[in-house]
């Protein structure tokens, strides 16, 4: 019998790729960073020593690494090593576009691919609550529906390969929009002398509440939140690809980019990754 394979066991693919092996799954793990898997040694899973070892028992690979580059180097790797018939699921955010790429190479070798980004973080991974954004054949995510379901409360199907990845650009611009204008009324309310504790208390139990809000009002400052500021930021800049000339975008982007650059601009450079 061919193994679920999980590339990318990082925050988040980690998590899920757990999720899949305590729900009985047979799993196959690879990684690029061979330490990446020591912290599964403890479990059932296959720890594959090379990529060319990992295909020859996978007929369904999840990947799940930071960036566009990432995801073509793996899938460089991987598609020529698969049989034919094998799934690709895409649980990464990343260019939509460079999903319907992939899709296209996918196809042209026999294999079958998924873009799957996921919402939730890292919490919500390992109690198996996240939300699964596809794109994609409908009876290709049928197939595989069971898998997501070890790691999601909900599985939203939003039309072809890339329409998962633009569903989740869009939200997570819209989480950084919220958690700017969160910022800034956190701001106003300092400056209108108002007692921090009584008016969280009073948002949350408002119409005014949010996810953002609550994100905000967890942070000392914004200094603090570069590391998710630089991931908001490659999101933001991804949809405004995705968008190219829409006259939807720069509202879009004004509002997300309120905090992010108090977050990542002012206080470290952009990577340059």
């Amino acid at each position: 019998m061919k193994k679920y394979g999980f590339i990318g066991l990082g925050d988040q693919g980690g998590p899920i790729a757990r999720r899949m092996i305590d729900a009985g799954l047979p799993v196959a793990l690879w990684a690029r960073r061979p330490e990446t898997l020591e912290a599964f040694s403890d479990t059932s899973a296959d720890l594959m020593p090379d990529i060319a070892a990992f295909a020859e028992v996978v007929d369904y690979v999840a990947i799940c690494v930071v960036d566009d580059k990432g995801m073509r180097e793996v899938c460089a790797r991987l598609m020529p090593l698969l049989g034919a018939g094998s799934c690709i699921v895409i649980h990464s955010t990343v260019s939509p576009e460079l999903c319907r790429e992939l899709n296209r190479e996918a196809q042209t070798a026999g294999l079958k691919l998924i873009d799957a980004p996921v919402s939730g973080g890292s919490p919500a991974a390992k109690e198996g609550k996240l939300t699964v954004m596809v794109g994609g054949d409908t009876e290709v995510l049928e197939d595989i529906r069971p898998v997501l379901q070890t790691f999601s409360r909900l599985i939203v199907h939003l039309g072809e390969v890339g329409a998962g990845q633009h569903a989740k650009l869009l939200n997570n611009s819209m989480l950084a929009a919220n958690i700017g204008v969160a910022h800034h009324c956190l701001e106003a309310a300092r400056a209108l002398s108002l007692d921090r504790q009584a008016f969280l208390e009073l948002i949350n139990a408002s119409s005014g509440r949010s996810f953002g809000f609550e994100v905000r009002a967890r942070m000392p400052g914004p200094e603090s939140f570069q590391h998710g500021a630089k991931l908001l930021a490659k999101d933001v800049a991804l949809l405004e690809d995705a968008l190219r000339q829409s006259p939807d975008f720069p509202p879009i982007r004004d509002a997300s980019r309120v905090f992010l650059d108090l977050a990542v601009g002012q206080h470290q450079p952009e990577s340059g990754d």
